[in-house]
């Protein structure tokens, strides 16, 4: 979806508050100020960074992936924006890594490999970060899977090729350095990055972020799609007890769209000095 579209499709669910959080990529925050305006809806400049972090209790010492979420930062921070241009540019390469991977997989399945033509067609569709949505949106297209999820399941996963390594402590730096807030996202989604990839225990999970995580945070997700009522509660227990802030959000990837369908607390608003939204955030 464009922009206009989301902003469009936002005021039709009645979302008070929004904001686009692209991986690695702040691309589209100037306009997104602009059209917020137009449509009457409160922003927030948002990005989503992928760090690589450990805890010496969990998986021999071995990092996990987790997401962060950065928000109501200034976009034109030139630290930050350095790394942003640094993080697309690993994602390119990173690309095509990930189709010299599924061309090997291709090769045993007797299916023509993908090309250098391949891989400008599928750059062409992409409209911040290029990231493995984007190659599965193409091989359904080119009719050889049937949806993205069978795309993941038969190829993306076992082709995968790591990320640009990022620590929580970097993270933390360029969005508190550029005037913004950092947020833990998803801390217990079963089916994302997240801390469930130590300990599906909240508890657990709670004393991790105690004990690693407190100093480079300013909050914690606490309403997702993805959460359970029982992550909910616990996680904004632990925001209280350490003066966090608290957030939320649908984590709406457009297929399907969800903008809206999580009740996010009015109230979330006024941490950023937004003040209480009219619509529901």
């Amino acid at each position: 979806m464009t922009l206009p579209e989301i902003f469009k499709e936002a005021h039709s669910r009645d979302i008070g508050l929004i904001s686009i959080t692209d991986h690695d990529n702040i691309a589209c925050q100037v306009i997104a100020v602009v059209l917020h305006a137009e449509d009457g809806i409160r922003y927030l400049s948002g990005v989503e960074l992928n760090i690589s972090f450990s805890h010496p209790r969990y998986r021999d010492g071995k990092a996990i992936s987790l997401d962060v979420l950065g928000y109501q930062y200034e976009s034109d921070n030139p630290a930050l924006t350095i790394k942003i241009v640094e993080l697309i540019a690993y994602r390119r390469h990173r690309a095509e890594e990930i189709l010299d991977n599924i061309n090997r997989e291709f090769k045993k399945r007797g299916l023509a490999p993908f090309t250098r033509k391949d891989l400008e067609a599928i750059e062409e569709t992409v409209d911040g970060a290029f990231g493995r949505p984007h190659i599965a949106n193409y091989m359904v297209m080119k009719g050889i899977v049937a949806s993205r999820q069978e795309a993941f399941d038969r190829y993306l996963v076992a082709c995968n090729v790591p990320k640009m390594p990022l620590s929580l402590e970097e993270a933390s730096s360029l969005i508190r350095g550029a005037g913004g807030k950092l947020m833990l996202a998803h801390g217990n989604d079963p089916n994302g990055t997240s801390l469930a990839a130590f300990t599906t225990s909240i508890e657990e999970q709670c004393r991790i972020i105690r004990e690693a995580m407190l100093p480079f945070l300013d909050g914690i997700e606490c309403w997702h799609s993805r959460l359970s009522p029982e992550t909910t509660s616990a996680y904004i227990s632990l925001a209280r007890e350490n003066g966090l802030m608290v957030s939320g959000g649908s984590d709406c990837h457009q297929d399907p769209i969800i903008m809206g369908t999580v009740d996010v607390p009015a109230s979330v608003a006024g941490q950023f000095g937004i003040g209480e939204a009219e619509r529901r955030p």
